[in-house]
């Protein structure tokens, strides 16, 4: 492991670290019942104030929904790039580290949203659908899929395009698609502030697993 990987080891620890302790923090701190059918919530302060200011906005979050869309596609995109390297090499060696790294980050984001779904942290200010009831909402799924896979994407992006311009034009449209995201799910008013926050740190920390895997995957094929 060299000195690059281990670094991004660390800040993948730290990250991830950060993320555990904002957990229990949301868990124990000003937690009080303002969520719907009385469920209870914490930094019940803030995430009650910022509910009330925003609102619900039914455009943003079919907009934010399309933006998943377009995440998922990039990621199929990349595992069709892989699964053309192995076909065409005949060997799993044959496939880039970089894929290999996005193929265990993807799981790892897989693997953090099933979590979730059974670790309710919290539920949703709003009940979208009656039959369905009271829905977990921490950390932002979508949030996270999204800095997750058009994280990584602008990183493939920069190694991948030689072309200058025409690299550069692609990652400010990924990185607007993500920052319309992030505000979009928080306007959209289907999740509390501190769903946003936990789904931006857990999305960093799977970018900086990303990295870290990509450098021992990497040197493992060397």
């Amino acid at each position: 492991m060299n000195k690059e990987t281990k670094t991004n080891a660390i800040y993948t620890s730290l990250l991830f670290v950060v993320f555990i302790v904002f957990t229990i923090l949301v868990k124990t701190v000003d937690v009080a019942a303002i969520g719907p059918e009385g469920s209870k919530v914490g930094f019940a302060a803030v995430n009650g104030a910022v509910r009330d200011a925003i609102g619900i906005h039914e455009f943003w979050y079919k907009l934010t929904e399309v933006f998943g869309i377009v995440a998922i596609l990039v990621a199929a995109f990349f595992g069709v790039i892989g699964l053309m390297q192995l076909i065409k090499g005949k060997s799993l060696k044959a496939v880039e580290s970089d894929i290999y790294a996005l193929g265990a980050t993807y799981v790892a984001t897989i693997v953090f949203y099933a979590l979730f779904e059974k670790l309710v942290i919290n539920y949703r200010p709003i009940i979208q659908d009656v039959e369905e009831g009271l829905e977990a909402s921490f950390p932002s799924s979508h949030t996270m899929l999204i800095i997750v896979v058009l994280g990584t994407a602008i990183i493939e992006v920069t190694n991948r395009i030689n072309d200058v311009k025409t690299s550069m034009i692609i990652k400010i449209v990924l990185g607007l698609i993500i920052a319309l995201t992030v505000v979009g799910r928080l306007i959209c008013g289907v999740h509390w502030f501190t769903d946003i926050v936990a789904g931006m740190i857990l999305g960093a920390a799977l970018i900086s697993l990303y990295m870290t895997l990509k450098g021992f995957f990497a040197k493992s094929f060397d």
